[in-house]
């Protein structure tokens, strides 16, 4: 698994750019409980440590910090729906092992442009404990590994319902849109007290927005959804992808502009519009109409053997004998029942030494044997051409963007779900 840049990852950044120096004389401040998460709690000490990683995040970003106070009740949320999500996954025996852990780290590293003896040297020099790096990341594949096994591996896309969207009424509209969101989530069994409360701090987070203040800044402040701290960014998403009435709002937006509030079945959502740009310019590819004949090499058949086999078959070929027809006599591979036939391929699709004899070859002319990790080829090719495979990328583009919504939706169901069950006492507000 390659381990996506998340708050860790940030925090590393902005301490390498030394965003916050320590303070000369720390305060010693005396720790109590500020949530109790089933048979677990949550440490004021553990809070303020996220709270200065928060704020060190934002800074990064040159993102102006919310008032602390705010910072602690988001984070402590944020705090309280992880506990709720290792605590299952430990009872499900999920564990990351310490060589999935090394990767990640070494990964981590990577990212900063140094080796993990280099990011050992530069963390103890910023006063960060190594172990607690350690710990973090296996907190995080933790995580995302659960997220996978529960939400994800479930997941499924059918072509029906990639041909529905792509046929729908603004399948013609190549437009992509970078969007960042602010949700106020609204728990499944929430009550008409609770959703109005809700839906009154969503009002208030549209009225800093309308009154300066930055879509960032509001998010951290107001956001439920684990991209808070990361200025709400959600990437960008194609127009195809989005129903109809929302790509209609956001034709309505300037770049910077936001939504109101739009209430949707998880909560309480803002969008703003990032960015916009058009996806609909021809993608051409070089392709070519290949056939072959595949002698495989294995433990029983070595590479002379094969070799001379794919010779008298290249011979019969000479001689007047049908490619197509020896293709599907002698053929070892799946497309020996088509005459060898392997339709348009793009190039870049085949492995190397095959491509490299195939596009050195003229239209019709039977190919020497050539050898690739397989075995030992006869090529011939039956014709060449220039191909806009924008279509194609853009159905798969679709098929991901669906499969990413629906994982996106589900997982936040899922974790919803989980945090409602859950035994949750915040003693935050207690002195």
């Amino acid at each position: 698994m390659i381990m996506k840049q998340t708050l860790l990852a940030l925090l590393l950044a902005g301490a390498l750019q030394g965003a916050i120096a320590a303070p000369a004389t720390p305060v010693k401040e005396v720790d109590r409980i500020v949530a109790v998460v089933n048979k677990n709690v949550i440490t004021w000490l553990d809070l303020q440590t996220r709270v200065d990683e928060a704020i060190k995040q934002l800074q990064a970003q040159k993102v102006t910090p919310p008032a602390r106070a705010v910072l602690e009740k988001q984070m402590l949320e944020q705090m309280i729906t992880e506990e709720v999500q290792l605590q299952y996954a430990a009872s499900g025996g999920l564990r990351i092992d310490d060589a999935a852990v090394d990767q990640a780290v070494a990964n981590l590293a990577k990212q900063n442009k140094m080796d993990v003896a280099g990011l050992k040297a530069q963390l103890a020099k910023e006063g960060l404990a190594f172990d607690k790096l350690r710990a973090e990341v296996r907190k995080e594949l933790t995580i995302a590994r659960l997220r996978d096994s529960e939400v994800a591996a479930k997941v499924n896309v059918n072509e029906t319902e990639v041909d529905q969207v792509l046929k729908s009424a603004q399948s013609g509209n190549r437009a992509e849109y970078h969007l960042a969101s602010i949700l106020v989530n609204v728990p499944e069994r929430a009550d008409a007290k609770q959703i109005d409360a809700l839906s009154k701090k969503a009002e208030k987070a549209l009225a800093e927005l309308e009154a300066g203040q930055s879509f960032a800044k509001v998010s951290a402040s107001y956001s439920d959804a684990p991209n808070a701290l990361k200025g709400g960014d959600m990437g960008w998403r194609s127009a195809v992808s989005l129903p109809v009435e929302f790509v209609q709002m956001l034709e309505q937006l300037k770049t910077g502009q936001h939504t109101n509030v739009i209430r949707t079945q998880q909560g309480f959502f803002i969008f703003q519009l990032q960015d916009k740009r058009d996806s609909g310019a021809p993608m051409m590819v070089e392709q070519y109409h290949v056939r072959h004949i595949l002698i495989r090499t294995n433990e029983a058949v070595s590479a002379s053997d094969a070799k001379a086999r794919i010779e008298q078959v290249r011979d019969r070929i000479q001689r007047g004998a049908k490619f197509a027809d020896m293709a599907k006599l002698y053929s070892e591979d799946g497309s020996n029942a088509k005459g060898g036939d392997l339709g348009w391929v793009n190039l870049g699709d085949l492995v190397p030494d095959f491509e490299s004899a195939m596009t050195q070859l003229p239209i019709g002319q039977l190919s020497q044997a050539v050898r690739t990790p397989f075995g030992w080829h006869l090529i011939l090719v039956e014709g060449k051409r220039n191909q806009d495979v924008s279509g194609d990328r853009e159905r798969l583009a679709v098929k991901q963007q669906i499969r990413s919504r629906k994982i996106e939706q589900a997982y936040a169901d899922w974790v919803r779900q989980l945090r409602d069950s859950a035994f949750v006492e915040e003693r935050l507000d207690e002195k």
